[in-house]
């Protein structure tokens, strides 16, 4: 059968070449990566049937949709967003003496201030951060915020939903926001049961073709938790039984969340209010003058980070901790797959004599993942980056210390789609207790862990080393 006996072959190729020749016109625009942008270009030309359906579903690298509702929403939120870089502009003024530049300069990427007389407790892992997290929203008065990346419908998820309903009962209001991706297994019975009870209900997905939102890439990996406008939660939890060894798991998942009370929560619940408004178009009415006096005097900055920012906010956070190490940069991940700017920066730090470690596990939920990180591991072991591999379980925790001056903790990983496609959160502080509550707590970790050599990967098969080395070239796309 010839192209002649289909008569509307032709045009379907022409349409096929036309869409490929626009995605690669809005490739050369925007693109942020140039290995990328290359790889995306050659599969255009070359394989564009197949080439312009992924590029609409995984290719775009900006969230422009949230970007106009940024530009263009609420006058109300943009008056807080207003008011929070004034603040900003405000503290690096007045304490220039106690932030340094290199903390002030993400104050100007979160477009948020360092807030002082905070309190930040650090919740060791799952049993410690949910019992807070329980505790918190039955002391809720007025309103709770949640938004978690991952919800289950297991013994976590029904405590979390038998609490909301109790409290919806009691007149507290309930907001409630989770991820399409990430929660596809919760069941839909699960959120008209809250919503039958008066929560507010919104998924942050991109199935919503009224906004022209095609595009599964990207992803709200937050998780976070406001009471009342005075405590929040931030961190690496999600909601399910893994954090507690009580699902398929053998052993709980080591992760690691903080209780933050004063003025920092303000940060939490502006970054949930910007994304509710995003997926809803809803504009609460919320407290935003935290309790006095402040329960501590700790400074603590809330870092939101993701593809409609400016910058690429979450990448430059690690390249400035990075460059900026002393003596010490440590790093807790679960997903290590660092671009060249990331890797070359740890090897620089290594090789000025500062004492680089990167903590990820040894059992992962991602066999992708952890064949990639082997291909690094020459590179790490000659400049001397130290990558150790969490033995007892699946360490899922994302923590960064710095000398013994700042240290962070939130959901951002070392992997493109932290850097690049996820909507992410961090806080971060300087003081005393929270920074060696973080060394101790990685201490820990490391004395679990088994520090990797060039053996591990050199003395492994030609076709383990090949597909490691394959598998590093779908990083972008982990």
């Amino acid at each position: 059968m010839s192209i002649a006996d289909v008569p509307w072959l032709p045009l379907a190729l022409a349409l096929i070449y036309l869409a490929a020749a626009a995605c690669i016109y809005r490739i050369l625009m925007t693109y942020r990566v140039a290995q990328g942008a290359i790889a995306w270009i050659l599969a255009l030309i070359g394989l564009p049937y197949v080439a312009v359906p992924m590029f609409l579903l995984f290719g775009r690298n900006r969230f422009g949709g949230y970007i106009r509702a940024r530009r263009t929403g609420d006058a109300a939120l943009t008056e807080l967003l207003n008011h929070f870089e004034q603040q900003t502009a405000a503290v690096s003024k007045r304490d220039d003496e106690h932030v340094p530049d290199e903390l002030q300069v993400l104050c100007k990427l979160g477009r948020q201030p360092f807030t002082t007389g905070n309190r930040c407790d650090l919740l060791k892992n799952g049993e410690a951060t949910f019992e807070a997290l329980f505790d918190a929203m039955e002391n809720a008065r007025h309103y709770i915020l949640l938004e978690f990346y991952i919800v289950r419908s297991d013994k976590v998820g029904q405590r979390i939903k038998s609490i909301l309903k109790r409290k919806l009962a009691q007149g507290v209001q309930v907001w409630f926001l989770y991820d399409d991706i990430g929660s596809v297994w919760l069941p839909r019975k699960y959120l008209r049961e809250l919503a039958a009870a008066g929560a507010k209900v919104a998924s942050f997905g991109d199935g919503n073709f009224r906004r022209m939102r095609l595009q599964v890439n990207f992803r709200n990996h937050r998780k976070l938790l406001v009471c009342d406008g005075e405590v929040g939660f931030v961190g690496g939890i999600n909601l399910g039984d893994e954090y507690l060894g009580t699902a398929m798991d053998e052993e709980p998942w080591r992760d690691s969340h903080c209780r933050i009370t004063g003025p920092a929560v303000t940060g939490l619940q502006l970054a949930w209010l910007e994304d509710w408004n995003w997926a809803s178009e809803d504009f609460p009415t919320l407290n935003w003058t935290p309790s006095q006096p402040t329960p501590g005097d700790q400074e603590v900055l809330i870092l939101p980070t993701g593809p409609a920012d400016t910058y690429e906010t979450c990448t430059l956070f690690f390249l400035n901790c990075i460059n900026n190490a002393r003596t010490r940069i440590w790093i807790a991940s679960p997903y290590f797959v660092p671009d060249v700017q990331i890797m070359n920066a740890l090897q620089l730090a290594a090789l000025r004599g500062v004492d680089v470690r990167i903590i990820i596990p040894e059992k992962s939920d991602s066999r992708l993942i952890r064949l990639a990180a082997y291909s690094y591991l020459v590179q790490a072991c000659r400049a001397g980056i130290g990558i150790y591999r969490y033995q007892p379980g699946f360490m899922h925790q994302k923590v960064v210390l710095v000398d013994d001056r700042y240290a962070a903790i939130g959901t951002a990983n070392l992997d493109n789609r932290s850097m690049r496609l996820n909507f992410e959160i961090t806080a971060i502080s300087t003081a005393v207790e929270f920074v060696s509550g973080i060394e101790h707590l990685l201490e820990q970790d490391l004395a679990t862990s088994r520090l990797m050599t060039e053996r591990d990967y050199r003395d492994r098969s030609v076709a383990f080393r090949l597909t490691c080395r394959t598998i590093r070239l779908l990083g972008p796309l982990l």
